[in-house]
């Protein structure tokens, strides 16, 4: 995707006025009277979310009018400028006057202009934005593209992004930053100590791997980042029934989201020696699928029986989070698509977070907040961890009783966490169900601006 940013200030640039109910009269007032007639002919009144295009005398786009929600308002959305690339036609704008936030203002205009094009020609209008004063458009560039490469990679289905085109993906990237490159694919997995990671991809033809990206100076802090990549979920044996599998093409969205985070990082060149790990496989049925009650040893030593076949995220996590922990990281972090409890707890939009360091996950709220990139901590309640007792093997991977099932999911992945010095799991759902200011339907970043911003604060 083009960067949306035109940033050369140009005179001609077509300019939007915000306006709320308490301002609108004031800036109604201000309008020369042909425009003032026009707005008033349309019963213009500065809605949150209403576009009115004033024509000049000349027949020209005068200038856009656009409402935003009071500063008395019970909730801003300061991503609500991002409906307006939908919404004008093809040209270049800029902002007359500031709205609430006008960083965010405009980087939820250019998330808002994203089109998933693969298969069909985009049909919106070319429309660009020149930043705001005092906006580092190189920043909100950075984050637009990170935020592309992860919508894209999750609206991919799944006939074309298996295990191994997500390598492809991730071995793009890493050449585009110069950055170290390995694969460990199929048998040569359990060659090298990756029993769970083998044991949930081996039923697909579709050979699964652990994908490895290496970054930066050495003597810099060691910030790991594990994404689970499952390009499709039937569930295994335990099979979902079909409207469950319907989104099932996302379950690889915490590997989209690691990867956006990744080039983030390293297009930043934050001082950290970054590494990225990826399971990627496809839960699949065949006569080879694991089973449950199966009973399996992780890379760490601990044995897993399989509760459910359908909890393959955790599993593979487990071995990427052991082989990422043996390193000693200052800081550890693992994304996933892990569990309907997290929706049914917080719903699609906020994700939870877990983490045992006070200070990261105040600054992880922080950060979340500012960026208006949603998360919500959830605690490692540990009275839930006898949940997982096994009568057969030293844990089980998906208690019976159906309760608290996010938590359990982080509980279980602490056991294979025990050398890094902070560790943060998310529990992302990497969709959005029903398009929204910023964010059209479809596959989503999520996490990764906060957790950016998190970095940049600390490695900048």
């Amino acid at each position: 995707m083009p960067s949306i940013f035109e940033t050369a200030t140009t005179s001609s640039a077509i300019p939007i006025t915000f306006a709320t109910k308490a301002s609108w009269p004031a800036i109604r007032d201000s309008l020369p009277a042909l425009e003032r007639q026009f707005a008033d002919a349309n019963g213009y009144a500065a809605k949150p979310g209403a576009v009115l295009i004033l024509p000049s005398a000349e027949g020209r786009i005068a200038q856009v009018l656009f409402g935003l929600e009071d500063d008395t308002a019970r909730h801003r959305d300061p991503f609500r400028a991002g409906s307006l690339p939908g919404l004008l036609p093809a040209g270049t704008y800029r902002f007359a006057n500031g709205p609430h936030d006008a960083r965010l203002a405009a980087l939820g205009f250019a998330l808002g202009s994203y089109r998933f094009t693969r298969y069909r020609k985009g049909d919106a209008p070319e429309v660009r934005l020149v930043p705001p004063d005092d906006v580092d458009a190189a920043e909100l560039t950075r984050m637009v593209e990170a935020a592309t490469l992860a919508r894209d990679l999750i609206n991919t289905p799944s006939n074309d992004m298996g295990p191994a085109e997500l390598e492809a993906a991730a071995k793009q990237l890493a050449g585009r930053h110069a950055a170290q490159f390995n694969s460990i694919v199929g048998d040569e997995l359990t060659r090298q100590n990756f029993p769970l990671i083998h044991a949930v991809g081996m039923a697909s033809p579709r050979a699964p791997r652990l994908i490895e990206i290496v970054w930066g100076d050495a003597s810099h802090p060691k910030v790991t980042l594990v994404g689970k990549g499952v390009c499709f979920d039937t569930g295994g044996l335990d099979l979902k029934p079909s409207s469950s599998m319907l989104l099932m093409k996302k379950d690889m969205g915490g590997a989209a989201n690691v990867l956006a985070l990744a080039q983030m990082v390293m297009d930043a060149g934050l001082k950290v020696r970054l590494r990225v790990l990826i399971a990627a496989v496809e839960n699949a049925v065949a006569g080879n699928a694991f089973r449950p009650l199966d009973v399996f040893r992780s890379r760490k030593g601990i044995t897993v029986e399989i509760g459910n076949t359908d909890a393959e995220g955790r599993l593979i996590l487990a071995d990427a989070l052991a082989l990422a922990d043996e390193e000693t990281p200052e800081l550890l972090i693992d994304m996933g698509t892990l569990t309907g409890a997290a929706r049914v707890a917080l719903g699609p939009d906020l994700p939870p977070f877990y983490t045992r360091d006070e200070a990261l996950a105040a600054d992880v709220a922080r950060c979340a907040m500012a960026e208006h990139d949603p998360l919500w901590r959830m605690p490692l309640w540990a009275p839930y961890d006898s949940w997982l007792d096994s009568k057969v093997a030293t844990i089980n991977n998906a208690p019976s009783g159906g309760f608290a099932g996010s938590i359990t999911c982080a509980l279980f992945l602490q056991r294979f966490v025990e050398h890094a010095r902070s560790w943060l799991h998310l529990d992302i759902f990497a969709w959005t169900p029903s398009a929204k200011p910023g964010r059209p339907e479809g596959g989503e970043c999520q996490g990764a601006r906060a957790l950016y911003k998190l970095l940049s604060e600390r490695y900048g």
